[in-house]
């Protein structure tokens, strides 16, 4: 799809009608599939205004957090193919960071010594800089620094060693792909496999490229418009950590729009740059959601937003985000469930080997059943094996 959009803004059902649409959407999706537990839940959805989009996803909606980052390394085409061909509902392509002259590129973070080759490259070696990431000294190479031309010399390599060693089998296989690359990509990938295929990309640092020159609202939007992806029933949802850029690309865009937050106690960077005084605390308050829903249609919490953690790790108690979130009009993808042992609650942790596996379907199940409509997870098929067991009962 190349052609121009011409619906943005003014094609989106507005207010809470939006925020319905949207999570109807989800709550009502792949019945047929879902079995006599999937029907029951379906029967909250309220009565969609559109054909087809969202309401085909099924819930609890499977993200595949930066493709399949547990198998291959993140934001590369393998990590985004292995993604659909274990079933993914939803892609993460991918994190948009931009280069010097413009384009937008997939990666985790703009610093990129920890996610590429770049450090083999002596013509590079005077790039390296310390700077100053939304308030944290941060010393590497930046998107920012380096062309397009000059990115695509780069090689992408696994991000946490560690835990994936398994995964530096692929270091240097794949280059960066750009968020162009990945909008074709969609459509080559819908063609081939016969079903929509869905994209979650995630403005990344708004206020830090702003104060260098980069409006990334504009770059993403003016992006989707000349792929004729900017609507409401686009097959893109769009997230950000920062508020006021979510505020800024909905006067700009039609798409769904997701808030992420991180934990308890936090700022939004931008809030921290305009001095509002606010935390994620505040904004998870039901007046707090309900101002989040007058811009966007759902949240991306940190899983430990949706049941606190002891101080050795363990779960302790659910809170009321989801029922919260839910009365607001909003849905819940939180982030992000791995297979490995670090990353699980202390109680579904099995051994002590960083690399190993712990009880990641009992993980999934116990948040699963707090009501959440979906969540980023590495391992797209062990979120899909999880959702069966729990729709099935």
């Amino acid at each position: 799809m190349d052609t121009q959009g011409t619906q943005g803004p003014n094609e989106r059902a507005g207010g809470t009608g939006r925020r319905a649409l949207l999570g109807a959407a989800v709550l009502g999706a792949g019945v047929a599939a879902l079995g006599p537990a999937g029907t029951a839940r379906a029967a909250e959805a309220t009565s969609s205004r559109h054909d087809g989009g969202l309401k085909n996803l099924p819930k609890p909606t499977i993200v595949g957090h930066r493709g399949t980052s547990g198998y291959r390394p993140e934001h590369t085409f393998g990590s985004y193919n292995l993604a659909l061909d274990l079933g993914a509902d939803i892609v993460e392509a991918g994190d948009l960071v931009p280069t010097k002259d413009g384009h937008l590129v997939c990666r985790h973070e703009p610093e990129i010594g920890g996610t590429t080759n770049v450090a083999d490259h002596p013509e590079f070696a005077s790039r390296r800089t310390t700077k100053l990431l939304d308030g944290v000294s941060t010393t590497g190479w930046f998107t920012e620094d380096f062309t397009l031309a000059e990115l695509k010399t780069l090689r992408a390599i696994e991000r946490i060693p560690a835990n994936r060693p398994h995964n530096t089998l692929y270091n240097g296989r794949w280059e960066i792909p750009t968020f162009e690359e990945v909008l074709k990509w969609q459509d080559e990938q819908t063609r081939k496999r016969g079903k929509q295929v869905w994209i979650y990309p995630e403005m990344k640092h708004p206020t830090y490229f702003r104060k260098r020159g980069f409006e990334m609202e504009k770059l993403l939007s003016t992006i989707l418009r000349k792929h004729g992806k900017d609507r409401k029933n686009s097959p893109v949802l769009i997230q950000s950590f920062e508020p006021t850029s979510i505020q800024k690309i909905d006067k700009l865009v039609g798409n769904p729009l997701v808030v992420l937050l991180s934990g308890t106690g936090t700022r939004p960077f931008d809030f921290v740059d305009q001095g509002d005084p606010r935390t994620v605390d505040d904004l998870v308050t039901p007046k707090g959601l309900a101002e989040i829903a007058t811009y966007a249609d759902g949240l991306g919490p940190t899983l430990d937003l949706i049941i606190t953690k002891n101080a050795d790790g363990s779960l302790d108690k659910e809170t009321t985000l989801v029922a919260d979130a839910h009365k607001a009009g909003l849905i819940l993808h939180p982030y992000t469930m791995r297979n490995e042992n670090p990353f699980l609650p202390l109680e579904y942790r099995r051994g002590t080997a960083a690399d190993a596996y712990g009880d990641a379907f009992g993980a999934f199940k116990r948040y699963f059943a707090t009501g959440i409509d979906g969540v980023f997870t590495d391992n797209a098929d062990t979120g899909l094996l999880a959702r069966a067991d729990f729709v099935n009962g």
